[in-house]
């Protein structure tokens, strides 16, 4: 064992001995181009040792500046979808104003042309039942509002005033199941009731078998009822049946719209009632 110590003793001397002399006459020995070859050599591997960590360097750089800019386009993106999105909002709301405004100078226009002395008013609520059609104006009897009066809008024949406030009003639509309106076919001067469904039509109720009446014709107020003044628009004849005795259902399409409708007139004079054998 002891033999064993001193020979691998030997040996690692031996080698150290053996490094050294290569390391010295490294020292002493010049390449070519004049330069010693262990500084050639030590150049050569600090070079290699510097030229990877240079290269890990770089390449870490280049992830960290491409991370930098990944997350500058997303929020950049966040940025410009939170514009889309306040663009897009703010073009349904001018499309709303705009599309207000549009109703308000239709109403402004028919009240200044108009023969009847009118209220505007506004709609602030509507019924919950399809039984009721009702709606709730912001004018009562403080604006001088009374019951029965005809309500309207350029289109057409709204309804009637039913039960005025101090400053509200609920207004009874023609398409009330309980509304009628005396009318008329305005191209043949036939007259008849027309008379809410509760739908989005209307009908008309004793009209003479011998009345000319065609698709499309339009149905305007007759003023027989006391409510309505003569010659108001109610809509036009979508389809009618022929009985033996007389018509058997005459569906009336609205002049109104009314799913939107936002502003209405009230007609404050009173209509001039009209007999069915004055009409026409």
């Amino acid at each position: 064992m002891v033999f064993s110590y001193f020979r691998n003793r030997t040996g690692h001397i031996v080698l150290g001995i053996t490094i050294g002399h290569l390391l010295l006459i490294s020292t002493q020995v010049n390449n070519e181009r004049g330069v010693p070859v262990l500084e050639s050599m030590v150049f050569g591997m600090f070079s290699e040792v510097q030229r990877v960590g240079t290269t890990v360097l770089n390449s870490g750089k280049g992830v960290w500046t491409d991370y930098l800019a990944l997350q500058t386009v997303r929020d950049e993106n966040e940025k410009l979808k939170e514009q889309v999105s306040r663009l897009q909002a703010q073009r349904q709301e001018d499309r709303a104003l705009m599309s207000e405004v549009h109703g308000l100078r239709d109403l402004l226009g028919f009240r200044t042309s108009s023969a009847f002395e009118t209220i505007a008013a506004t709609l602030i609520g509507s019924s919950a039942s399809p039984e009721f059609r009702t709606v709730t104006i912001n004018k009562g009897k403080t604006d001088g509002v009374r019951p029965d009066m005809a309500v309207i809008t350029p289109a057409g024949v709204v309804g009637r005033i039913v039960t005025p406030n101090a400053r509200a009003s609920q207004v009874q639509l023609l398409i009330d199941r309980n509304a009628a309106a005396g009318a008329m076919l305005e191209r043949s001067r036939s007259q008849g009731i027309v008379v809410g469904e509760g739908s989005n039509y209307l009908s008309v109720n004793y009209l003479s078998r011998m009345s000319d009446i065609r698709t499309d014709d339009q149905v305007v107020t007759s003023g027989v009822d006391g409510i309505y003044p003569k010659g108001l628009l109610i809509g036009k004849v979508e389809s009618f049946q022929l009985g033996i005795l007389d018509f058997t259902e005459i569906v009336i399409r609205p002049a109104v719209d009314f799913s939107s409708l936002e502003h209405v007139l009230i007609i404050v004079t009173p209509p001039v009632t009209t007999n069915f054998e004055d009409a026409g």
